[in-house]
């Protein structure tokens, strides 16, 4: 029986809340438990949930919220810092454009969720590049986060694994985590079709292969985008592995 700490923290009112820890790595190292973790919002935990964060030590959280997100939904622990690095959310209004024109349906949904990642890599850059900026800076534990935390979150931690050395099926398997462990909210567009909320509402491989496919374009290789998009330079790869990695 493993005696690694559990990577989904299954808290009442964070249902995405999970761990980047206990990957193995291509130079045989892992990365680190208990040092970044990476939710959906944080703006309905119950005390109870605020006792296991405080509990887990969390002082900072980097959250890519748009701006009304942010409002409807304020980091309810006193003692964590929020840094916004805000990326406002465009899917569901282009939704809306598609529903307008009749045009919406399944397939169309899903093309704009990929079309949303790649613009991740095309508009986004710089708020990734502050992330990796603060990782270097701050001290762990930490949270990354959105509102759902798993497309702007998902493309984040995928960023940070392959930083990291974590090969890139298992980054996959991280990313895919999300439809185990997040409980969709649709709310908001509760009046969409049933295709059209299951593919905004879950994560699918072809969103993140579509970033990637995106770096490929725009920069060559993963490589070369950590060093010229996201400025992490031989120095700062070392000095982020030196942190957030164990032997």
């Amino acid at each position: 029986m493993s005696d690694s700490p559990a990577r989904h923290l299954a808290l009442q009112g964070a249902s995405n809340f999970r761990d980047l820890g206990g990957y193995a790595t291509s130079d045989g190292r892992t990365t680190r438990w208990r040092h970044i973790f990476r939710s959906n919002h944080l703006g309905q935990l119950t005390a109870e949930d605020i006792a296991i964060v405080r509990a887990l030590g969390v002082r900072s959280a980097f959250d890519f919220r748009g701006v009304e997100e942010r409002a409807a939904g304020i980091c309810v622990v006193n003692e964590i810092t929020v840094h916004s690095l805000p990326i406002e959310p465009t899917v569901v209004a282009s939704l809306r454009t598609e529903l307008a024109r009749g045009a919406l349906t399944g397939p169309v949904a899903l093309e704009l969720m990929r079309e949303s990642y790649r613009n991740y890599v095309r508009h986004n850059t710089h708020s990734f590049r502050m992330l990796f900026g603060h990782l270097l800076q701050d001290r762990a534990p930490l949270v990354i986060h959105c509102t759902a935390g798993k497309d702007r979150t998902g493309f984040a931690s995928a960023l940070i694994l392959h930083a990291l050395g974590v090969p890139e099926e298992v980054i996959a398997e991280d990313y895919l985590l999300t439809n185990r462990h997040y409980k969709r909210d649709v709310s908001s567009v509760s009046d969409l079709p049933a295709d059209v909320l299951d593919a905004i509402g879950s994560v699918n491989a072809s969103y993140l292969d579509a970033a990637f496919e995106a770096v490929g374009r725009d920069y060559g290789d993963v490589e070369t985008y950590l060093r010229d998009g996201l400025k992490l330079g031989a120095a700062e790869q070392t000095a982020l592995k030196e942190r957030y990695l164990q032997a």
